[in-house]
C-alpha cells in the first residue's frame, strides 16, 4: 500500500504512555472538574489545552494559578493524586497497543517509554498490564529529566522533531490535530501503523484483508439506523481512537445473532464532535426499519480503514459490497467467532434487563 511517508529504518521506538498506549485520559476525564467543582470553579477546556505537555509539577502550579485555588500546588497534588490512583487500574489499552508492543518484542526491536507522568505514577499505570514493565528497556518519567516536553528531554510529537526523529502521532479529539501537524505519520489508532514503511518487521497477523482484535462489547439502542451506546460508565465507551470499518456480530432483543460490518466515526453536533456508528447486517434483513435495544460486539478490523494519505478524517467511511463480502467470509472463520467472547453468555452479561440469550 502506498502512503505518504519515506521508507525509514527504524532501529528503535519511544512510546508515549497516556493517551498513546493507554486510555488513561478518558477513565480520568471528570476527575479534575470534579476537584474543581469543591472549591466552586468551573473547568476552562481553553486553560487544559495549554497545559498539555506540562510537567506534573508545572501542571500544578498551573491549575493553581489559573483557577485561584486557596492552595498552595503541594497541597494541590497532595489531595488530587489520590483521586487518580483508583483510576488508573481501569485504564486498557489503546487499540493496536498491545499489538505494536508484542510485535516489536518477537523481532528483537527495542523499545523505550517517556513519560511527563512521574515514575512513581508511570509504575501505578503499567503495573496492571502482564508483561509491559518487563518489555521496555528504559522507563522515563518527568521527575528524571530538567526539561518537559516540547524539550527532547521527554518526548512527545514537538520534542520528537526537535531531537530529529521521525514521529507518529495518534491525537485524541478532545485534544484536536492541529497540535500534531509537524508528526511525520498522523494516525486514528495504532492498528493503522505499517511497521514495513519504517523499516520494521512486517505485521504477520492479518487474515488476509481482516484483523482479530481484542473484542469490544458494547450495548445500546439501534434507531433510524445508527446505534448508541449507553455511556453510564466509562468502561463501556469507545476510545476516540477507534474509528474506521469493523466486523462483528450484533443481536437485536430476542431475535438471532447476525453478521455485521459497522462503521465507526465522528459528526459534527451543534457545538461538539459526537460518535457515530452505522451497523450494516449481513444477514439480508431490512433492519433499517428496527428501533430497540441492540448488543453489538465487535471482533475484528477491516484493512481499507488504513488511509493512503497523511490525513485525520472524522466523518464515518461509508460501507461497500466489497467490505460485506469481506467481513461476511472472515465472520465465518474461527478467529472471528461470537463464542469467543465469555461476557456474551447469559449468565455474565445484564444491562437495563436486557438478557443476552445463551445461544451468543
Amino acid at each position: 500500500m502506498e502512503n505518504s511517508c519515506p521508507k525509514t529504518r527504524v532501529f528503535a521506538v519511544i512510546f508515549d504512555l497516556d493517551g498513546t498506549l493507554l486510555n488513561t485520559e478518558q477513565v480520568t476525564k471528570d476527575i479534575l472538574k470534579n476537584f474543581l467543582a469543591k472549591y466552586g470553579k468551573i473547568q476552562d477546556n481553553e486553560k487544559e489545552k495549554k497545559r498539555l505537555g506540562m510537567t506534573q509539577k508545572e501542571s500544578a502550579i498551573a491549575i493553581v494559578n489559573d483557577y485561584d485555588l486557596p492552595l498552595t500546588p503541594e497541597q494541590f497534588t497532595r489531595e488530587i493524586l489520590p483521586m487518580y490512583y483508583g483510576k488508573w487500574k481501569e485504564a486498557k489499552p489503546l487499540p493496536g497497543a498491545d499489538r505494536l508492543m508484542r510485535h516489536l518484542h518477537k523481532h528483537g526491536i527495542q523499545f523505550a517509554l517517556a513519560s511527563n507522568s512521574l515514575s512513581k505514577n508511570i509504575d501505578g499505570k503499567i503495573s496492571h498490564h502482564d508483561g509491559w514493565k518487563e518489555r521496555f528497556v528504559t522507563i522515563l518519567g518527568s521527575d528524571q529529566v530538567k526539561s518537559g516536553k516540547p524539550s527532547p528531554d521527554i518526548v512527545g510529537v514537538k520534542a520528537g522533531k526537535s531531537a530529529q526523529m521521525k514521529v507518529v502521532a495518534v491525537p485524541s479529539l478532545q485534544i484536536g490535530t492541529d497540535t500534531f501537524s509537524v508528526a511525520d505519520s498522523i494516525l486514528h489508532s495504532l492498528l493503522e501503523f505499517q511497521p514495513e514503511l519504517w523499516g520494521l518487521p512486517q505485521f504477520e497477523d492479518w487474515v488476509g484483508k481482516t484483523l482479530p482484535i481484542e473484542p469490544i462489547n458494547l450495548s445500546g439502542i439501534f434507531t433510524d439506523g445508527l446505534f448508541h451506546a449507553y455511556a453510564d460508565n466509562s468502561l463501556t465507551v469507545l476510545p476516540d481512537q477507534i474509528w474506521g470499518l469493523y466486523l462483528g456480530w450484533v443481536k437485536f432483543d430476542e431475535l438471532k445473532v447476525s453478521k455485521a460490518v459497522i462503521s465507526i466515526g465522528w459528526s459534527l453536533g451543534c457545538c461538539n464532535f459526537e460518535r457515530k456508528i452505522d451497523v450494516c447486517t449481513l444477514d439480508g434483513s431490512n433492519h433499517n426499519v428496527y428501533d430497540g435495544k441492540m448488543q453489538l460486539l465487535i471482533v475484528g478490523y477491516l484493512q481499507r480503514s488504513i488511509s493512503e494519505d497523511n490525513i485525520l478524517i472524522l466523518n464515518n467511511l461509508d460501507i461497500l459490497d466489497e467490505d460485506k463480502v469481506t467481513a461476511d467470509a472472515a465472520l465465518s472463520l474461527p478467529a472471528f467467532s461470537h463464542k469467543l467472547c465469555k461476557s456474551f453468555k447469559r449468565e455474565d452479561y445484564v444491562v437495563d434487563d436486557f438478557r443476552v440469550e445463551s445461544e451468543i
